[in-house]
């Protein structure tokens, strides 16, 4: 599925790195429903999380699932009841990311990890100013947490090859858009070297 490494130099007009101290690592519903889109994005989502935890970046993860008709809302009538159910192994986090015991899992029903969850909460507590988002998909709940993490007052850095979804142009308008007006993109390449200078 679309997540094309290097297609994001085009979009690319601000650049910045994040700080390590005042920084998360959100990996967005990287789940087993997921898996086709994700799987060929696994080495840049792993290497992502691996030097954020080199950088003792937290890393954050969410977990998209309804638990009954109630939670549904507008999603339940766009996707014809196709979603993911709580409970089920769709809903299961991805084994091949990696998640630690020790790792925060934040439960969501809508495209946003803040809405109806206690994630800005969590940031503010730690005095967290900068996410950087990966995982899936690009353009929904990838893009809806970066647009909202900005609202909010975040600095937001996002991805452009630990995130995928199910078309290149998807993907790419993703990438144009929050460039623009949201998020300084990066890649593997461009954290190491923003974290670790090599």
């Amino acid at each position: 599925m679309a997540s094309r490494r290097g297609s994001y130099n085009q979009y690319d007009i601000r650049k910045r790195n994040p700080n390590p101290k005042t920084s998360v690592l959100l990996v967005i519903d990287m789940q087993n429903y997921f898996s086709v889109m994700a799987k060929p994005m696994l080495p840049a989502i792993t290497t992502t999380i691996d030097l954020c935890r080199r950088a003792s970046i937290p890393v954050i993860y969410t977990r998209h699932s309804h638990k009954s008709p109630a939670d549904y809302g507008m999603l339940g009538e766009w996707w014809g009841g196709d979603l993911i159910l709580d409970a089920t192994a769709e809903a299961d986090l991805m084994p091949e990311i990696g998640r630690m015991p020790t790792d925060k899992v934040v439960e969501k029903c809508t495209y946003s990890a803040f809405r109806g969850t206690r994630l800005e909460e969590y940031l503010k507590e730690r005095s967290v100013e900068e996410v950087i988002v990966s995982g899936v998909m690009t353009n929904l709940c990838c893009e809806t947490t970066a647009r909202e993490a900005f609202v909010r007052g975040y600095r937001v850095f996002f991805s452009a090859d630990a995130t995928a979804t199910a078309k290149p142009e998807m993907h790419d308008a993703t990438l144009l858009n929050l460039a623009y007006g949201f998020a300084y993109l990066v890649d593997c390449d461009r954290l190491r070297k923003g974290l670790f200078g090599n």
